[in-house]
């Protein structure tokens, strides 16, 4: 099932279309054998027994606002992972995983990250049913304001970079979460990077730097390949 907490950003071209489209193809799969329940629009979550895995997406609506729509779906997170379902949130679905289990998202205190990323492994990732099938490095697409400031008891940091800590984790048995993106395609980081160009300048980035950068990410799509594989 794909929980669809928001849309891909305004001005993207409706034909490259959304976010539960990306994660399926990035899977291995269609969108037509994902149920996709779109909460952020009010439609209810079923009950969570009934699934192989679980995907959060991601959104432009934050988690500290608390709305809710999110704080419904984060207490249905808790009873799917009563019943052992396989997990793994993106981005907001990442942070709304840790806020569930009592964790803390705010504002990153270093502002935006934006743009593809080197992400780094660390050492719990190496024995992990689902991070152990990417590389110690590898290139991610990125776009977040928020971010996981504080980790649950007992959640696992299992990727990170130097801007943020918590790229990667597990959560729980079987829950994991990244605050990168392994669904985004190189067009569609290229479209969010160049909407968002006036919002990169005012804020000092130099954004020709940051579209140069962007390039296929085909190793952090790994994860999602993965997943689907451990939801079978």
């Amino acid at each position: 099932m794909f929980i669809k907490t928001g849309y891909a950003i305004k001005g993207i071209p409706p034909e490259l279309l959304d976010f539960e489209h990306w994660t399926a193809a990035a899977a291995g799969l269609t969108a037509a054998q994902c149920h996709t329940v779109t909460v952020i629009d009010g439609e209810q979550l079923p009950e969570a027994r009934d699934y192989r895995g679980i995907v959060i997406s991601g959104s432009a609506a934050m988690v500290s606002d608390r709305h809710p729509w999110s704080e419904y779906t984060a207490q249905w997170l808790l009873d799917a992972m009563a019943h052992q379902v396989p997990i793994l949130g993106i981005c907001y679905g990442h942070q709304l995983l840790a806020h569930a289990l009592g964790g803390v998202v705010d504002y990153h205190p270093r502002g935006r990250e934006m743009g593809t990323k080197e992400i780094h492994l660390a050492p719990a990732a190496a024995q992990d049913e689902l991070f152990s099938c990417l590389p110690e490095r590898f290139l991610a697409h990125t776009t977040h304001m928020q971010s996981v400031t504080r980790l649950p008891y007992g959640a696992e940091v299992l990727a990170w970079n130097p801007f943020e800590a918590h790229h990667g984790v597990r959560f729980a048995p079987r829950v994991w979460g990244v605050q990168f993106h392994p669904e985004f395609t190189y067009t569609a980081m290229l479209h969010y990077l160049r909407i968002r160009s006036d919002a990169l300048t005012r804020e000092g980035f130099d954004f020709d730097a940051l579209q140069a950068e962007v390039t296929d990410t085909a190793e952090s799509e790994l994860l999602l390949r993965r997943f689907a594989s451990i939801s079978r």
